[in-house]
């Protein structure tokens, strides 16, 4: 995927942590976000909705999952960073969208309409978006069979056992739409 537009940052504005305040849980599993890792010169989004927030280490976090079959996977691996944006339900069909097809075989900018952004630190934002957290990557690790104390969940969510990877960054910005 490839960046097309640089608009300014002027459509958000910083919110400090300890302002921010939200249902993370529906934020994440109801409205879900569009994962986004890489550089101005290519990058690659997906749709998400498992992940949190918290707070670990002695920082504030966010983690979010990533099979290694997606094409956002190479992006998480090879950049030191990620972006979460949140949207309105007006531009659910983007979500759905970004959530059902491939950045190896469309372009998800060209075909959604979506306006990347790049912040001063070149985190991509979407002018769609209502609320976009960017984090540095911390930590990353592979979700492995033999770490469920559970199998039934396991086996109903990686009957193929194709698990995710799981990533924390350290959050390092929260904008909101003005």
């Amino acid at each position: 995927m490839r960046a097309r537009d640089r608009s300014p940052m002027a459509r958000f504005h910083g919110i400090p942590l300890e302002q921010f305040e939200t249902r993370i849980v529906s934020m994440i599993g109801n409205q879900w976000f569009l994962l986004t890792a890489g550089n101005a010169r290519q990058f690659n989004t997906m749709t998400c909705s498992w992940g949190g927030m918290g707070y670990l280490w002695n920082r504030p976090v966010c983690f979010v999952f990533v099979r290694p079959q997606r094409h956002t996977y190479t992006f998480m691996e090879s950049h030191a960073g990620f972006s979460m944006a949140f949207f309105d339900e007006t531009h659910r069909d983007i979500l759905t969208f970004c959530g059902s097809r491939s950045g190896r075989d469309v372009d998800k900018i060209h075909e959604t309409g979506l306006s990347p952004v790049f912040n001063d630190s070149g985190y991509i934002l979407y002018e769609q978006a209502v609320r976009v957290i960017t984090c540095r990557k911390i930590y990353a690790d592979d979700i492995r069979s033999g770490g469920f104390i559970a199998s039934a969940e396991r086996d109903a969510v990686y009957p193929e056992a194709d698990f995710h990877k799981l990533y924390i960054g350290e959050i390092q910005e929260i904008l909101e739409r003005s």
